[in-house]
Parts: structure tokens; sequence; C-alpha cells
């Protein structure tokens, strides 16, 4: 991800086509070490592309991809004793949330 965070960002720089070296220099500004074997494969996958079209195909592929929301919500079960055990609940979750809101003690401008 990298690589290509960096790509883009010489693209968005101005330069048009950035080679291993321009890349490397962007990854080092930030500390970030360059695999020079991934900048390679990325180049020869990338070589005579246009880089919008390429992020156009990503974007239509991802559109078919599922993606959270997936995840069925269990019901509460219910309760025997007229929702009074759910009633609790909610007080302790009301109490553990307004003790939550502490500072613990110290404070971040001291």
């Amino acid at each position: 991800m990298k690589i290509i965070a960096a790509y883009l960002l010489a693209l968005l720089g101005g330069n048009t086509s950035p080679t291993v070296a321009d890349l490397e220099k962007i990854l080092g500004s930030v500390g970030a070490d360059a695999d020079d074997e991934k900048m390679q494969l990325f180049f020869s996958q990338i070589k005579g592309k246009d880089i919008t079209e390429l992020i156009a195909s990503g974007r239509e592929k991802l559109a078919s991809v599922p993606s959270g929301g997936g995840a069925a919500v269990a019901a509460a079960p219910a309760s025997g004793a007229g929702g009074a055990p759910a009633e609790e609940a909610k007080e302790e979750k009301i109490e553990e949330k307004e003790e939550s809101d502490d500072d613990m003690g110290f404070s971040l401008f001291d």
C-alpha cells in the first residue's frame, strides 16, 4: 500500500511518470523503507496503463464485494419476569457510561 500511496503522491505532485527513485525519495522522507522487489513488481504491473483507468477498474471490482452490515443482530431474550432483568441491565449500562466519562484522576492539561 505504501508503494501505491507514494506513486499517487508523486502523480499529485505533478510527476507524470514517477520512477523507483522517486518513490524511494518519497518513502524515505517519512522514514519508510522501500522494498525494491515489490516496487519492481508494481511498476511491471502498471507499465503502459493509465492510473485513472486502473482506479476506475478497482472501484468497479470493489462495488461487487459485500462490505459490512452482513452480520445478523441477535434479539434480546424475552424474560419471564415481565422485563425486570432487562430494566436492570439498562440501569447498569447507564451507570457504567457515567463512570467512563470520569477523567480517571488526571487532566490532559495539567
